[in-house]
């Protein structure tokens, strides 16, 4: 189970370390955008799109031909898409695993504010214990955890604002007998935001969101006319790097002046700038068809 690790758009493996440089998008990061930018957000999760139509749009990016099919070739071993062969074409679509990670994705985007403005006082905290020969899914339930917003209070306890349903995400995992999981307040002895700066990496959060807004900015800034698939595929990965461990903390016990709102205006102006001209282009650019049910 690596799922959410899909949705760390960094290349390479260094996930304990991240720098506010910004990301260096991965292939398989990159292909899962493509798909949620022109299948799952066009509402036709039946279509499948040719190889060639992919390896042009990757292209535009900086990704090769052959990273584009290994990339292709491996995330069909790992189950996330499928491929349909239409004569000497191959084509390839999205699977029901893609698809809900995609889905789970695109609410942290688009629908979920970057700021946390509707706190209600409660917090999800979750404790687990699991033997040290887990490495594995000790890994993959921080990366769930991480992704739905939790924070390591103490090593084998984590919690998250607001009321979070990560019941289901731990079953997926087959851990619900090695977890335990409750809702509360914090006393009035706590000092949430003692709390809140020990448990998460402000800090590095922050820098996510300038360096985001800078680099964006500056790009609406700038007279540039490169096509809007591109521009946008870059600026929904690099949105979603920026997000991924943003915990959406309680605006009131957030630093003055967090960057978060000021980044996600720049991210809506430049995404709503390029919808729908990449949505007329990829009419003309992309090749697909519809998903037969036999596909392998």
């Amino acid at each position: 189970m690596e799922d959410y690790d899909i949705l760390d758009t960094r290349d390479g493996d260094t996930r304990d370390g991240d720098t506010p440089d910004g990301p260096q998008p991965r292939p398989q990061s990159l292909m899962l955008a493509f798909f949620g930018n022109h299948v799952l957000e066009e509402g036709d999760r039946d279509l499948c799109v040719y190889s060639g139509s992919i390896i042009d749009v990757l292209g535009r990016v900086g990704v090769g031909e052959q990273a584009v099919r290994s990339t292709l070739t491996r995330m069909v071993n790992r189950g996330l898409l499928r491929r349909q062969r239409e004569g000497r074409r191959m084509y390839f679509g999205l699977t029901p695993q893609a698809t809900r990670v995609l889905g789970d994705g695109r609410t942290r985007i688009w629908k979920q504010g970057a700021v946390n403005d509707d706190w209600d006082g409660t917090w999800t905290l979750l404790g687990f214990s699991l033997p040290d020969s887990w490495k594995r899914r000790r890994h993959d339930l921080r990366s769930r955890l991480t992704w739905s917003g939790f924070g390591a209070l103490y090593s084998g306890l984590w919690i998250a604002p607001g009321n979070v349903d990560i019941a289901g995400a731990v079953a997926e995992l087959g851990l619900t007998d090695h977890v335990k999981v409750f809702h509360a307040r914090a006393d009035v002895a706590t000092d949430i935001e003692l709390m809140i700066r020990d448990t998460w990496d402000l800090e590095s959060v922050a820098a996510r969101y300038v360096t985001f807004d800078k680099r964006w900015t500056a790009h609406l800034g700038a007279d540039s006319g490169d096509d809007p698939i591109g521009t946008r595929l870059r600026l929904v990965s690099e949105w979603l790097w920026t997000i991924r461990t943003d915990p959406r903390l309680p605006a009131r016990h957030l630093p003055p002046a967090w960057p978060a709102r000021p980044a996600e205006d720049t991210f809506h102006h430049v995404a709503d700038r390029t919808a729908e001209p990449a949505r007329l282009l990829a009419r003309d650019l992309l090749d697909t068809v519809p998903t037969r049910p036999d596909t392998d």
